[in-house]
């Protein structure tokens, strides 16, 4: 069976999205799918699936790692979502969007689109190392778990070819960890390792926590806005009086066609 795909990235965070309005093409998705799909050799190539499935209330973003596992949401990947929605299946903005992390709104904006991602939880402070090194890090859950350590250098981070050393009684089902450095006032640098995927040229999730622990750490105010750098641009974060996060990024849609992985 063939079937549509389509390509997009927001700040190179890359997702195949899989059109599934009825939930009949792509209800069985399976992890081995996903891992053909996400192939950047004998694949389309991506950080992750995006499947758009229609709901009474919306749609439904039904996000997978690259590995296949299934992940509570995807802030880059709901931008890119929502663009898709609004050029090829008709929606108006404002555009809500049904996740497993709950539901976010998007509307456009002059570098993009703006997604409400909802209340932060700030759970503490933990650990996380690699190649023999630790630092303190604060969880931070944006829907999905978030740990975000204050380092030198973003080198410091090594390789991350594998997942940085978290605690396991803390983030049972694994984390996505930042790495953060300070490149001027209310101005961050961050790299991710995203469990599931590895690292990533950007995680729009994890720039909110950034924003969030960053924001803690300086005693801002609310209603003050972040720019936080990722490999891949940069994104505009804001944490709102009434204890909302805005994130503000670009998405872009770069192909689409069929396949039959």
């Amino acid at each position: 069976m063939s079937y549509r795909f389509l390509k997009g990235h927001g700040t190179e965070n890359d997702f195949v999205v899989l059109p599934d309005a009825d939930g009949m093409v792509h209800g069985d998705l399976s992890a081995e799918r996903v891992r053909a799909l996400c192939d950047r050799r004998a694949g389309i190539g991506g950080d992750g699936v995006l499947r758009a499935v229609r709901q009474d209330d919306g749609w439904f973003m039904d996000y997978r790692n690259a590995d296949g596992s299934v992940s509570e949401m995807c802030g880059n990947g709901v931008r890119v979502f929502a663009r898709y929605l609004h050029e090829h299946e008709g929606e108006p903005f404002p555009i809500v969007v049904q996740t497993r992390g709950g539901t976010k709104v998007v509307t456009p904006a002059d570098s993009g689109y703006t997604v409400d991602m909802g209340s932060p939880a700030v759970l503490g402070e933990t650990e996380v190392g690699v190649d023999g090194r630790s630092w303190p890090a604060r969880h931070v859950s944006m829907g999905n778990p978030h740990a975000v350590a204050f380092v030198d250098d973003l080198a410091d981070a090594g390789s991350l070819l594998a997942a940085p050393d978290h605690d396991p009684a803390v983030y049972p089902e694994g984390v996505n960890v930042e790495f953060v450095v300070r490149r001027g006032e209310r101005h961050v640098a961050m790299r991710v390792h995203e469990r599931g995927s590895g690292e990533t040229r950007s995680c729009g999730t994890g720039a909110c926590a950034v924003m969030v622990a960053t924001a803690l750490a300086d005693g801002a105010p609310r209603g003050t806005s972040y720019v936080v750098d990722v490999p891949g641009g940069s994104l505009e974060i804001t944490w709102t009086h009434d204890d909302r996060v805005l994130m503000t990024g670009p998405a872009e849609l770069v192909a689409e066609g069929e396949t039959d992985l």
